[in-house]
């Protein structure tokens, strides 16, 4: 790398460590900067409605899940479509604190940054017992394996009357420095901290991918018996990389109870766990930042979508069914052109936009 960060043209590193930095340049650690400034200052000057503040948290709570599920399927190559089972998890850890304590008990509603914690352990857990039959089983059979968790957990959640038969649990509101958080001010409260969660998260993420063990993720993603060969433990990693996506599953499903003040069954069944894989496959699989593209183009998608399934239901009462079926035809197709077409998903598109900007005016 050129000695002057500002004006870096190459990729010429003297040593790992230098390989190995978050921010290559320095105008990347200004815009990275830049960027969180504006994060966290537009809702002071740009005031959103409830509907629109809860789309935004929402895709900023699947921004953390799907932290978890490109860490296990993108970074480790462990496909899995029972990742709403792990946030359904944390959720119901959460759930299972406010039926015991209550409802409105002070370690729910004050010490509710230690409740997203102890969800987030609760879930790695879950995610590395679920994670031991990858110590033999592989590609389509561990596929099965995590198809077999998500039906099991819907229903145990579906039949014990402790968490209510799949009904809503409530939760009671939380209190911060100045007091109870006002049910004006309670998606942008949830804004702000979820975004935090968000950021601190990504840079443990890019933190672990630059270690050891992330490393190990990619060689057995790669070629396991490689792996094995170099000194790794394939079993292990599997392993970790099971309880790794669950802390993450679990910590979203904390968010999303809180957020919604309740948890209900219908938030973590096999649709959207495919949601939760599409989210990653659009993103970009193997790519940090595709954790952030995958969350907001599907769930812009689907909200785009229900807008024009209510414009065609209301204006073209006559096929109505179409404009329900709609919905799942654009998903599945969206899945497949980008299969097809652009596997690396929006990801590459960004990388490629960087590159452009890093060699202009050059062509090459």
């Amino acid at each position: 790398m050129s000695e002057n960060r500002w004006m870096a043209t190459g990729n010429f590193f003297t040593s790992y460590k230098a390989e190995q930095r978050i921010f290559m340049t320095h105008i990347d650690r200004l815009v990275f900067i830049c960027f969180l400034v504006a994060l966290f200052a537009w809702p002071l000057f740009f005031k959103l409605g409830n509907k629109y503040m809860l789309v935004i948290d929402s895709i900023l709570i699947a921004i953390v899940a799907v932290y978890g599920l490109n860490l296990l399927t993108g970074f480790a190559g462990l496909i899995s479509i029972g990742h709403a089972a792990f946030v359904g998890v944390g959720a119901y850890t959460l759930a299972s604190f406010a039926t015991v304590l209550g409802t409105n008990h002070v370690l729910i509603t004050h010490w509710w940054p230690l409740m997203i914690l102890v969800s987030g352990v609760v879930g790695a857990v879950i995610g590395g017992i679920v994670g031991l039959p990858a110590l033999r089983l592989k590609h389509l059979y561990l596929v099965i394996a995590t198809l077999s968790f998500q039906m099991i957990f819907q229903w145990t959640i579906n039949f014990m009357t402790f968490f209510n038969q799949g009904q809503t649990i409530s939760i009671g509101r939380v209190f911060w420095f100045t007091g109870k958080v006002a049910r004006k001010q309670h998606y942008l409260f949830w804004y702000y901290v979820i975004l935090v969660i968000v950021v601190v998260l990504g840079l443990a993420v890019r933190n672990l991918l630059r270690s050891k063990h992330g490393r190990c993720l990619v060689a057995v993603r790669d070629n396991d018996r490689a792996a094995d060969a170099m000194g790794m433990n394939p079993g292990i990693t599997k392993v970790y990389a099971f309880a790794l996506a669950g802390f993450f599953a679990g910590v979203a499903g904390a968010l999303h109870a809180y957020l919604w003040r309740g948890v209900g069954f219908e938030s973590f069944t096999l649709h959207h766990s495919i949601s939760y894989l599409a989210m990653a496959i659009v993103g970009g699989l193997g790519t940090l930042v595709g954790s952030f593209f995958g969350p907001v183009a599907i769930l812009m998608l689907e909200l785009q979508v229900e807008h024009f399934a209510e414009f065609v239901g209301h204006y073209f009462t006559a096929i109505g069914d179409v404009a329900t079926a709609f919905r799942p035809l654009s998903f599945g197709l969206v899945i497949v052109l980008f299969l097809m077409f652009e596997p690396r998903g929006i990801a590459n598109w960004w990388r490629i936009t960087r590159s452009y900007f890093k060699l202009w005016p050059f062509r090459y």
